[in-house]
C-alpha cells in the first residue's frame, strides 16, 4: 500500500522552511553535529536533513524527536495554542 503524497502550497512551504531553519540554528547553537543529533533522535541523517529543510513529507514524530534532543520538546505545546479564529467563532455563537 503506497502513501498519498501530501501537497503543501508554496506560501505555506515557507513556514515549514522557517521552522526547519529554526531547528538547524538551535542545533548549531548547541554545537551539535548532524550525526550526533540524528543518532540521539534515532533518525537517519537524511531525515534530519529534511527536518532542517522543513520537509513536508517528514513524519511529525521525527520533528518531535529532534526537538527532544535539542531540549525544545515543550515548543510543541505552542502549536495551535493561540486559536484566534476558533475564539472568534465561539464568540459569534455566544452572541446569538
Amino acid at each position: 500500500m503506497s502513501r498519498k503524497k501530501q501537497t503543501v502550497f508554496p506560501k505555506y512551504n515557507k513556514l515549514l522552511e522557517q521552522m526547519g531553519e529554526n531547528i538547524k540554528l538551535a542545533r548549531k547553537r548547541r554545537k551539535l553535529t548532524t550525526v550526533q543529533v540524528a543518532e540521539r533522535a534515532g533518525v537517519a541523517r537524511s531525515t534530519l536533513y529534511l527536518v532542517e529543510k522543513g520537509g513536508s513529507g517528514v513524519a511529525f514524530g521525527a520533528y518531535f524527536k529532534v526537538l527532544l534532543v535539542l531540549g525544545l520538546q515543550h515548543d510543541i505545546l505552542k502549536l495551535a495554542a493561540d486559536d484566534e479564529p476558533g475564539r472568534k467563532l465561539q464568540d459569534l455563537e455566544l452572541l446569538k
